[in-house]
């Protein structure tokens, strides 16, 4: 395994993205999952990335139950904050590149204008909190990068593109989908795509990465429906229609300028990502 690349989370959707894009690129990965690897377990970190050497470890695990966090912030700072200590420690001692996924809810989400890598962080819920602690602890590894990512879909798991499908396939004719959040639809094959480009040009620091645009949950479900080919309705609705333990960001399109400038080109628009995916989980 010496060389190659050490995937956490690869039964979820972004972890199985990447097994597909490692194979594709004759990348030598192993990828783990909670059945193989509890990440807050420092021990078991420790000997799985000394004993396999890697050149990098991208750490797809999360406590990514928003809502849940809420109820069980001990579960959601074991996880998601406290175990990339871990993985800094293990990564210094191989000279590893770690790599950790991050989210949009490190901001506040009060913004009008797309966030920079280094705008003011202001979580306002306890996953968003725990996630920056995650990122503060990935940035002990000499060699680091944070990629802060939003809204994301793949195959393999539950996600919002299948969740309106599935109510349109149930036969519903009218759906009520939140108009009064913006973001960046984003599709994990894309993601993953890019997480290897970045490895390899070697870059570090935070970078944010999304399908290019931004829409509400109300457009992605009218841009679903209409790729679907389904005569549905949509309404727009507000967020207090559909009250949640944890507070979502009203805004949180993230600038990728930054990711334009080092790897040189964007990810594609989030509306060809989407006839992407759809396409490929029609015909399977």
């Amino acid at each position: 395994m010496a060389g190659g690349i050490l995937i956490t989370g690869v039964y979820g959707q972004l972890g199985r993205a990447l097994a597909g894009v490692c194979t594709e690129r004759g990348i030598d990965f192993e990828g783990r999952d909670i059945d193989t690897l509890d990440i807050g377990d420092a021990a078991a970190v420790t000997g799985w990335i000394e004993t396999s050497k890697p050149y990098a470890v991208i750490n797809c695990a999360a406590f990514t139950a928003v809502d849940d966090c809420e109820s069980d912030e001990q579960l959601s700072s074991r996880i998601n904050g406290t175990a990339l200590g871990y993985f800094a420690k293990a990564c210094n001692t191989v000279d590893a590149r770690l790599v950790q996924i991050s989210t949009d809810y490190v901001f506040s989400g009060n913004g009008d204008r797309p966030y920079r890598e280094n705008d003011p962080v202001a979580p306002v819920s306890v996953y968003g909190r725990t996630k920056l602690r995650g990122e503060e602890l990935t940035a002990d590894a000499r060699h680091h990068l944070v990629v802060r990512t939003a809204w994301l879909y793949g195959h393999g798991g539950r996600n919002f593109v299948e969740a309106i499908r599935g109510q349109i396939d149930s036969g519903a004719k009218r759906l009520k989908v939140v108009a009064d959040q913006r973001g960046s639809p984003t599709f994990c094959d894309d993601l993953a795509e890019t997480l290897l480009d970045l490895i390899s040009a070697d870059v570090g620091g935070v970078v944010h990465a999304v399908n290019a645009g931004e829409t509400t949950w109300h457009g992605f479900a009218v841009a679903i429906a209409s790729l679907l080919g389904k005569n549905v309705e949509v309404l727009p609705v507000g967020t207090g229609e559909f009250p949640r333990p944890a507070p979502r960001p009203a805004y949180s399109v993230l600038d990728t300028s930054r990711l334009l400038t080092v790897l040189g080109h964007s990810m594609p628009p989030w509306e060809d990502a989407l006839a992407r995916y759809l396409e490929a989980t029609c015909a399977s």
